[in-house]
């Protein structure tokens, strides 16, 4: 068996393989992890995109930290087959990832309740009649004008509401597989290769590390498998999604100028308004006092005169 370990050094080799409920997954890699997973997100499921599509929850992978895989809406790889989502368990000594795998029906998946018709234990989303797979209204999100194999079966969830993403350990679901449930894995079917490159495409996207995300990833599901962007992507609620511009649009024009004679026409281009310069206001001025100097004259006898002498 090939052994990938991420965080572990190599004595770690037998506890990963022995104890707890594993089984030897079928492509021979043993996921390890020395801390738990965080708790699921919480999102909105995204519509069904055609019949014959069958819901895969999303889940938290490994890869040296961890990262989100969104849930997603994929075709079963053969008529009949049900998918049994993966899930993390505590073995005593690391966390071990579980495979999830295609089977005639829902096997254990840890207890862990993954909503939409995973409750932990089960399947109450659909199932297959006549090669024809039928979806449970009350539980998932199906538009009627694009499936027509649909019914309406009210599920009573007696489990209380967690978000746990865990079997067993501190805190963990303390959840067992029956005898029955045991037996269905060994008639497992491996992921099909659009899930393998949907989790791919997850784990080369830096934005769904949990180191980034915080728990609450901007793409948490979405309705076709690898397409992250568009209107069919359900983001994890309190996650921050990418916020683009609004298109500036032009000033609404007045119903005058959009009808004429009942018919709409297009408003003429208005003329920019003139602009006015203010004349600055006349400034009262005082007359001007003209000041005159007042001379004196002093009267000088002309010359070459004398002044009559008096005889006596």
């Amino acid at each position: 068996m090939r052994i990938r370990f991420l965080l572990l050094p190599l004595i770690l080799f037998a506890a990963a393989c022995g104890g707890g409920n594993n089984n030897p997954p079928p492509n021979g890699v043993v996921v390890v992890a020395a801390t738990a997973p965080p708790a699921l997100p919480e999102y909105e499921q995204p519509a069904c995109p055609g019949e014959g599509h069958i819901w895969t929850p999303g889940y938290w992978a490994f890869d040296a930290n961890y990262y989100w895989v969104p849930g997603t809406w994929v075709t079963a790889p053969a008529p009949g087959l049900l998918w049994t989502p993966p899930y993390w368990e505590w073995n005593g000594s690391v966390f071990v990832l579980n495979e999830g795998w295609w089977g005639p029906r829902v096997g254990f998946y840890g207890g862990i309740s993954y909503g939409f018709g995973y409750f932990g234990s089960g399947f109450q989303g659909g199932y297959w009649q006549s090669g024809q797979y039928f979806y449970n209204r009350e539980v998932t999100n199906i538009d009627v004008t694009v499936v027509r194999n649909v019914y309406s079966a009210t599920v009573i969830n007696n489990t209380s509401v967690t978000r746990i993403s865990y079997n067993g350990g501190e805190g963990g679901i303390m959840a067992r597989p029956t005898s029955e449930e045991a037996a269905d894995r060994a008639r497992l079917i491996r992921p099909t290769a659009e899930q393998a490159q949907h989790a791919e495409a997850a784990r080369t996207n830096p934005n769904f590390r949990a180191s980034i995300n915080q728990g609450k990833p901007s793409v948490a599901a979405t309705s076709e498998p690898g397409k992250f962007t568009g209107k069919n992507v359900v983001t994890a609620k309190g996650a921050e999604a990418v916020q683009r511009p609004a298109p500036e649009r032009p000033a609404p024009q007045s119903t005058a100028e959009q009808t004429q004679h009942g018919k709409p026409t297009q408003a003429e281009p208005r003329k920019p308004a003139p602009v006015v310069t203010p004349k600055p206001a006349p400034q009262k001025t005082e007359p001007q006092k003209i000041e005159t100097q007042k001379t004196e004259t002093t009267k000088v006898p002309p010359k070459n005169q004398n002044p009559k002498q008096k005889t006596i």
